[in-house]
């Protein structure tokens, strides 16, 4: 079971992003702009932080190296998300995501060459899989868009290569501090970047900041939070390469079956076989051989 950590952590990290997924797809609400929803996620971190640095009885590794990787992390996936609100803003969403959730390609790629990380033929197999169904979830079919032009998609690959990198360098760093050490980084860089957040939120506009919609963003929030300390530690016991692909086509797995069943809704044929790829995906690299992992 220990050798099975990762695995464990793997499949927190995809219930707990499956669930924030699906909770904030039932309950979206127009009354908080993304901004303001990034920075109740910023302090939503401070509480999975404070419990993993107990757990190690708060022994931060603060030496140059580690806050240099910790913070590089932390940017990496909060400087993506801060690009994510422009590219949405001048750019169709169906086709930004589906090139954000391929990502895990830049991760694969870097850890089999300098980390030089293999999978069985069975793994590659279930990563192939895994990265098929991603664009999968995301796709729908273009409606009368505008023509935007292109700012939107270079800003998409600027956010795949960053949370692709971010993954990397999770997996990198683990050998250099404690997960708990980046998951502090992490918190920190998210708490840093509130106030860009919240420069770049329109207060003209009707911003609906009672207690009760604060209260309830929070609870969806926590869940994303959580589930990015499971994954630092998910990239602390597994592979890069087997990891990334997991989670990123997981989650959204049970965020799309979840809506599904809460909305009554019926899938597109493209989100379907998503569906059934990334089962598939899934239950190949989880019965990946043991000694396949790091």
């Amino acid at each position: 079971m220990l050798q099975k950590r990762w695995l464990i952590f793997a499949i927190t990290t995809t219930v707990f992003w499956g669930l924030w997924g699906a909770l904030t797809s039932i309950f979206a609400s127009e009354a908080l702009p993304s901004t303001v929803v990034y920075s109740i996620w910023a302090v939503t971190m401070i509480i999975p932080c404070y419990i993993s640095l107990t757990l190690i009885k708060w022994k931060l590794d603060v030496d140059k190296k580690s806050i240099i990787f910790g913070s590089t992390i932390g940017f990496l996936g909060c400087g993506g998300q801060m690009i994510l609100f422009k590219a949405i803003d001048i750019g169709p969403a169906y086709l930004i995501f589906p090139i954000i959730s391929l990502s895990p390609l830049v991760t694969i790629f870097m850890s089999m060459f300098f980390l030089k990380e293999r999978a069985t033929k069975l793994g590659v197999l279930g990563i192939a899989l895994a990265l098929v169904a991603l664009p999968l979830f995301e796709y729908s079919p273009a409606g009368d868009e505008a023509n935007t032009g292109y700012l939107w998609f270079f800003l998409a690959l600027i956010i795949m290569a960053a949370w692709g990198l971010q993954a990397y360098c999770m997996k990198f760093s683990n050998a250099h501090m404690s997960a708990e050490s980046i998951f502090f980084y992490m918190t920190i860089t998210a708490l840093a970047l509130v106030p860009v957040a919240l420069l770049m939120t329109d207060f003209n506009e009707k911003i609906d900041m009672s207690m009760s919609v604060l209260f309830s963003n929070a609870a969806i929030q926590i869940l994303n939070a959580l589930g990015a300390l499971c994954l630092v530690y998910a990239f602390r016991y597994g592979k890069a390469i087997i990891v990334a692909p997991l989670t990123n086509a997981g989650s959204p797995l049970i965020t799309s079956v979840l809506v599904i069943i809460a909305m009554s809704v019926e899938p597109s044929l493209t989100k379907t076989l998503g569906i059934v790829l990334a089962v598939v995906a899934a239950l190949i690299l989880a019965i990946e051989p043991e000694d396949q992992h790091a």
